[in-house]
């Protein structure tokens, strides 16, 4: 087995090359240092040289603020970065794991979402990345697209680390309370994808730690475990205002991967511990 990673310096992509390297999986990881995605040559050739068996598409523009004033460039890496991708896959046969998000969603309602629920972004990083799902159905039957959602890793910028910068800083920090979502600790996620790469079972899954929080209530637990004082102040999200619009509820149903007989991840409380472990030594 050969697997190429895209995005392989970043929070998912980084995990993603240790586990590979963990269980001995021959592997390459290339970013934007290497060379630009949106250039169809380039990633062609790349995936031609190594010849693959799978991809695991890490890569993506993520700055949801951000997306809304760089819509262009928010679009070549999410689309047509992820069109060359999944052509190149196409031609030399490889599978294709494409990572994709629960912004894809509105967040209207209760329920957890299932794979199959209507998509309907709020916000250009989530039109992106829809599209970038939409292309992959499109161009290659050898895929598999694997929403997950709230990401944090060792590696690279989250909100848990935000959080804790903020708390050493402040005696109190506004949070939001009405964002419900499945934080997900990249290296369970990681170890999930290297799994998934080995099989057939392609189609669309949910992906994330089991069980969904506020932001809210995210904050206050890395807080106590960091031994912090700082007190966390709940705020609805109209009180907060972002460039961006972002979904309420976007708590995804995990059925997909039991239907197919993957192991769910660990609840997100035993995530978030585990992490702040290894980040906090």
């Amino acid at each position: 087995m050969r697997v190429m990673v895209t995005g392989a310096h970043g929070q998912l992509g980084s995990d993603v090359i240790k586990k590979l390297a963990e269980l001995g999986i021959s592997h390459i990881g290339i970013d934007k240092e290497d060379f630009d995605i949106t250039d169809e040559t380039r990633v062609y050739s790349a995936l031609k040289g190594f010849a693959p068996d799978g991809v695991i598409h890490c890569a993506a523009y993520t700055d949801v603020d951000g997306a809304q004033e760089h819509r262009e460039t928010c679009r070549a890496v999410n689309e047509e970065g992820t069109r060359n991708v999944a052509t190149a896959c196409a031609h030399t046969g490889a599978k294709l794991i494409s990572i994709s998000t629960d912004y894809v969603f509105s967040g209207e309602g209760t329920r957890l979402l299932e794979t199959g629920d209507a998509r309907q972004p709020l916000n250009v990083y989530g039109e992106t990345k829809m599209k970038g799902e939409d292309i992959v159905r499109a161009l290659t039957e050898k895929h598999f697209i694997v929403r997950t959602s709230r990401v944090f890793g060792i590696n690279g910028n989250n909100f848990i680390k935000t959080m804790l910068r903020l708390g050493r800083e402040r005696d109190e920090v506004a949070v939001v309370n009405d964002q419900i979502g499945s934080p997900t600790y990249t290296y369970d996620l990681a170890a999930l994808l290297c799994d998934m790469i080995h099989t057939d079972k392609y189609g669309v899954y949910h992906a994330v730690n089991e069980g969904y929080c506020s932001f809210y209530e995210l904050a206050v637990r890395c807080f106590c475990i960091a031994g912090l004082s700082c007190r966390a102040v709940p705020v609805p999200s109209a009180a907060y205002k972002t460039k961006a619009n972002r979904p309420l509820n976007t708590g995804l149903s995990t059925r997909s991967l039991t239907e197919a007989g993957f192991n769910c991840l660990p609840p997100w409380e035993d995530a978030v511990d585990r992490f702040m472990r290894a980040l906090l030594g």
